[in-house]
């Protein structure tokens, strides 16, 4: 899914400001109303502002993705605005949001809005890539930039013969499924290590690993919090461990597949070593599950 084709020059507000929480939602909700995708305008506003009352939807690093899936929405759509000067949005960092993306998805139940999620979740990794947005000097500078960035992640993807293999998920298939897929390919460039990763999340299997892949990888790491069928791997180098690893130690488990120190898949279970994720990334992962 392209991201920008759900989003217009008419709902993008460079340079924004707010004096509250409140205020940025009121602001971004007429955004998106002067897009064109909202029917009701107070309905959906009240939808976002429910969503809020579960749990802030800023995350860390001055980015906020307020969202909502209503029948006040007549089609999809995402909102953006900048503020250089940040407003108190409640993150879960404590610091001032200068980035906001807000979602609006129809209740329709084709989950659009967890799709978009999911891309924003990974390209919001990149602190330059945050930076640029907010230092973008207009809304066709703005798109640019998410269309550059959307398109590299996916040619990055498409590796012929990549020396490593993985494969991420997680029980609810949104936060860290995609999380830990940006960081070990993030990760594995820096190296200069060609890689392949397949995802395994609510919107499906995404980037599936072929058997030519496998025949001709050094090996495959699982970071995973549910059960992965591994029979494919068989007489490959396999390491398996917790996705959160994959999000905090990309290049040691890349490492370990290069160094030859996975043991080789011969069936069976494999054991998985038990990691505690970080206090900030249990609510970021409520947030990702939409």
């Amino acid at each position: 899914m392209k991201i920008t084709d759900l989003m217009s020059k008419e709902a993008i507000k460079i340079h924004g400001h707010a004096s509250s929480k409140m205020d940025a939602i009121d602001k971004m909700v007429s955004l998106m109303y002067r897009q064109g995708n909202v029917s009701d305008k107070e309905v959906y506003k009240e939808a976002v502002i429910e969503r809020e009352n579960l749990s802030t939807t800023g995350m860390v690093d001055g980015i906020a993705i307020p969202h909502a899936r209503t029948n006040a929405i007549t089609q999809a759509g995402i909102a953006a605005m900048t503020l250089p000067e940040g407003v108190d949005y409640q993150s879960m960092d404590g610091q001032p949001t200068t980035l906001i993306f807000l979602i609006a998805a129809p209740d329709d139940g084709d989950n659009v809005h967890l799709q978009v999620l999911s891309e924003l979740s990974t390209l919001l990794m990149d602190h330059d890539f945050c930076e640029d947005l907010k230092n973008a000097g207009s809304p066709e500078e703005f798109l640019s930039i998410i269309d550059l960035a959307q398109s590299e992640k996916h040619e990055a993807e498409t590796v012929e013969h990549p020396e490593v293999l993985a494969v991420t998920a997680c029980p609810t298939g949104i936060a860290h499924t995609y999380m830990a897929a940006e960081a070990l390919e993030k990760k594995a460039k820096e190296m200069g290590v060609s890689i392949k990763v397949e995802t395994q999340g609510s919107i499906g299997v995404k980037n599936e690993l072929t058997q030519e892949d496998i025949e001709n990888a050094k090996g495959v790491i699982i970071a995973a919090d549910k059960n992965i069928s591994l029979n494919r791997f068989n007489g490959l180098p396999l390491y398996s461990c917790p996705v959160a690893r994959g999000i905090d130690e990309p290049e040691k488990l890349i490492q370990i597949i290069l160094d030859e120190q996975a043991p080789v898949y011969k069936g069976g279970k494999v054991k998985v070593e038990n990691n505690q994720e970080k206090g900030w990334r249990i609510p970021y992962k409520h947030l990702m599950n939409g």
